[in-house]
């Protein structure tokens, strides 16, 4: 199936590893050119090289923080620089710190919501412009599975990603009119370190092994394993191709079953 994705211009926010990677590579296999963006200027340098090197298509890896104000729109602004415009948006970060209600600060909330809310915001707002001139655009959000059925012990991911889900929703909305699709895509229990760290925090807590905590984990999704990133990525890059025009406003889960509820 021919996605429609060679030759057009893909900007992945936190791509230096984890689904942000995952999708990179997914879009690069398709004939993107990508902008890369991560807070680690090695590591993102790195993930453009070989990112380059296996897929024959043009990398720009720009350092950045999605969480400091002006950080988004000056990794949009050196994607057009580069390469004149921005096709699809993946926008994405790094996951808050877990616990309950009480044991967070105001601060903590500040800078969750910076991270999650306002980087996102702030991409799409950088990137509208161009797209409704061009009358065609794709703009996908990471978030979570946390944002449809709330997590325990991460009340910052389960508010805050669904916020984005709420902005993602109306935007959808008011862009649709101009050919842009706006979606988000819930990541379920997947192969990274970050879902590697919450469960060895939780076995921590809790007194048990790692291995405890994951099998307690595969126990509660329905295909009894977790997802693998490369599985993610397929879904995303199917969101952010040409055959998926006529969807948006949706946020569609890639969990394993994960999620119990109907719609």
């Amino acid at each position: 199936m021919d996605l429609g994705i060679r030759g057009k211009v893909a900007l992945v926010a936190a791509s230096s590893r984890g689904l942000g990677r995952a999708v990179a590579e997914e879009l690069a296999s398709e004939g993107a050119s990508l902008v890369l963006c991560a807070r680690d200027e090695a590591a993102i340098a790195r993930c453009a090289q070989e990112i380059e090197t296996s897929w024959g298509v043009p990398v720009l890896a720009v350092p950045a923080d999605v969480a400091l104000r002006g950080d988004p729109e000056r990794v949009v602004a050196a994607g057009i620089e580069r390469f004149e415009r921005v096709d699809i948006l993946v926008t994405n970060c790094g996951g808050p710190p877990s616990g309950p209600v009480d044991s967070l600060t105001g601060d903590q909330w500040d800078e969750a919501a910076r991270l999650i809310l306002s980087s996102a915001v702030e991409f799409a707002r950088a990137v509208l412009p161009g797209m409704k001139e061009r009358r065609r655009g794709r703009i996908l959000a990471v978030t979570s599975v946390a944002a449809k059925q709330p997590v325990s012990n991460l009340v910052l991911s389960n508010s805050l990603r669904a916020a984005v889900t709420g902005f993602t929703r109306t935007l959808a909305n008011e862009v649709a009119g101009d050919g842009i699709t706006v979606n988000t895509i819930l990541p379920g229990y997947t192969r990274t370190e970050r879902v590697v760290q919450l469960n060895e925090a939780a076995a921590r807590r809790e007194g048990i092994q790692a291995a405890e905590a994951l099998a307690r984990i595969e126990k509660e999704i329905p295909m009894g394993r977790l997802g693998e990133p490369a599985e993610f990525a397929a879904l995303a890059t199917f969101l952010v191709s040409e055959r998926a025009s006529y969807v948006t406003g949706q946020s569609i889960a890639a969990d394993g079953g994960w999620i119990k509820a109907l719609l």
